[in-house]
């Protein structure tokens, strides 16, 4: 039977699944796969839209009674974070529209606990494609952007206001969790998805050439280097095993949600012990 797989186009996503998607790892099933954004993928995991889903850190309280999280996959790491954008030299968001890619993703979660003290007036969830172009034509007075943003934001005239990921940093000396892979209970054995996704990591970073022409064919019209630097930065030492800290961070960041009301509480052991 096929394994369905959602991911996003994303480098970093298409990098690490291409010989999982292209029938080379050994005793995997033949693989299924849609291309979404991950706040569309976060509210198809809440149906049981898929066997192996790629979803926001944000997202695991509403997920983990139906999913387990899976500690290889996903994207985690070191100055890698989202970053808040605006025209200009604006010092604070109050009273602010910003455009967000998402309610439950990481990066607006992360943007909550740090704006807790500068209320923006409005929120808008917009695609991630639209963002950057909204905040330099003026229709928001701020957007929070992730991934390959990052690399080309300067080219749309913004300005970075606060970098989210050093600030987490910064506050917790952890890296920074932003997207997981879970695998849906009862469909898929979350030892085997972990030893198919961390075999499918070894041969993309042994050969890096085989999933080149998969990976450029979904990157939305990214500049080779810029993919480069995109994968560079969210496939490390996390992607093939979260660890002991990266564990901590997933824990520090539900934690401290759930105590500023943001998000419901979740145990522990619920959201790290990927086997529970």
């Amino acid at each position: 039977m096929a394994l369905f797989l959602a991911i996003s186009p994303c480098p970093n996503d298409t990098f690490v699944f291409d010989a999982l998607v292209h029938g080379r790892v050994p005793g995997a099933p033949p693989v299924e796969v849609t291309y979404a954004d991950v706040d569309v993928t976060n509210t198809a995991a809440e149906r049981g839209a898929f066997d192996l889903v790629k979803v926001s850190y944000a997202a695991l309280p509403w997920l983990l009674d139906d999913y387990h999280l899976l500690p290889c996959g996903g994207a985690l790491g070191r100055g890698c974070g989202p970053l808040v954008l605006t025209r200009g030299d604006r010092a604070d968001l109050s009273g602010a529209t910003v455009a967000v890619p998402g309610e439950r993703t990481t990066a607006y979660l992360l943007f909550r606990l740090w704006a807790a003290d500068q209320a923006p007036a409005r929120i808008e969830v917009v695609p991630f494609h639209e963002i950057m172009p909204g905040v330099a034509a003026g229709r928001y007075d701020a957007g929070l952007v992730i991934h390959e943003a990052r690399f080309t934001y300067p080219r749309h005239g913004l300005t970075a206001l606060v970098d989210l990921g050093e600030w987490w940093e910064g506050d917790t000396g952890l890296p920074i969790p932003l997207g997981a892979i879970l695998a849906r209970r009862g469909s898929v054995d979350p030892a085997d998805a972990a030893d198919w996704i961390r075999e499918s990591v070894r041969q993309a970073w042994a050969d890096p050439e085989a999933s080149r022409e998969y990976v450029l064919a979904h990157a939305q019209e990214m500049e080779p280097d810029v993919v480069d630097r995109h994968i560079g930065l969210y496939v490390n030492e996390f992607t093939a095993d979260l660890g002991a800290a990266g564990f901590a961070a997933v824990e520090a960041l539900l934690g401290r949600a759930a105590d500023a009301g943001l998000v419901p509480q979740t145990s522990s052991s619920r959201a790290t012990a990927w086997t529970s």
